[in-house]
């Protein structure tokens, strides 16, 4: 088996880790991201993961990481060069050179917005809308240029379903289920239509609002945890990819790599 790639995708609530060889993911984990979480604590998640499929560091060629937990970031690359023995490329929008970025302060964009516009854009082309269900729901928009533009953020469904539980003290939290009609009978589907149809609902308005404001005719392609879910309602959605920011860690990753070898052959 050839060297392979880890890459891992830190949200604020899960840890979406990918094993690559080469163009073909091999394995996808995932973990509840913890912010008190020690270098030694990941480590132990990740070699964990990879001696149950029978994998040792040693084949661990490289390592990318996008984060938008800032406290953990110098405690994955720790993880990585004790660990893996290798220093982990990380994600930095500002000094992201791979794609052109129309925003005045690239620094406020979070790291996985612009993994998913680099997928999103070698597997798709442009324009393209993306929607990331997360813990926040992440739009961004693709000019036909192949631009980052903006977009806009939203809290994500199941934050939405904690605060109305939270502040509602008749309310309380419900398993996910799809509802069976709009004009519920019981409290618990109740909240499953409300949350689920008018989320569906905002999607699509969001994304109407969005193509008029671009001028033109996007893809919309979701990812995200809740992307299944969402997308069985939602009429905007031309296609689903859960795993587009993993590839485009995958993408990036290999675009660097081959940038430094053809500056080394040259020098």
């Amino acid at each position: 088996m050839s060297k392979l790639l880890l890459a891992l995708d830190v949200g604020n609530t899960t840890i979406l880790m990918g094993l690559f060889n080469r163009t073909r993911l091999l394995r996808d984990w995932r973990f509840f991201t913890r912010k008190e979480q020690t270098s030694d604590e990941i480590g132990w998640l990740v070699m964990s993961a990879l001696q149950n499929i029978n994998v040792g560091p040693e084949s661990i060629e490289g390592a990318i990481i996008s984060c938008v937990v800032p406290s953990l970031t110098d405690r994955l690359m720790e993880m990585c060069k004790h660990y893996l023995g290798c220093i982990p490329l990380v994600i930095d929008p500002c000094r992201e050179e791979y794609f052109p970025v129309d925003y005045p302060d690239p620094a406020q964009i979070g790291a996985d917005r612009i993994v998913n516009a680099v997928a999103g854009t070698e597997k798709y082309g442009s324009p393209l809308i993306i929607i990331d269900f997360g813990t926040a729901t992440t739009f961004c928009a693709i000019s036909q240029e192949g631009a980052f533009m903006g977009g806009c953020i939203v809290p994500g469904i199941g934050i939405s379903s904690d605060a109305l539980v939270e502040h509602a003290e008749r309310l309380t939290s419900v398993t996910w289920v799809r509802p069976q009609c709009i004009i519920a009978k019981n409290t618990e589907d109740a909240i499953r239509a409300g949350l689920l149809f008018g989320y569906a609902s905002l999607v699509d308005g969001i994304v109407e609002r969005m193509k008029r404001e671009m001028g033109d005719t996007p893809s919309v392609v979701a990812t995200g945890g809740w992307a299944s879910l969402i997308a069985e309602e939602a009429k905007c959605i031309d296609r689903i990819d859960l795993y587009l920011t993993l590839e485009g860690l995958r993408i990036i990753y290999e675009k660097r790599i081959g940038k430094e070898k053809k500056h080394k052959h040259s020098s």
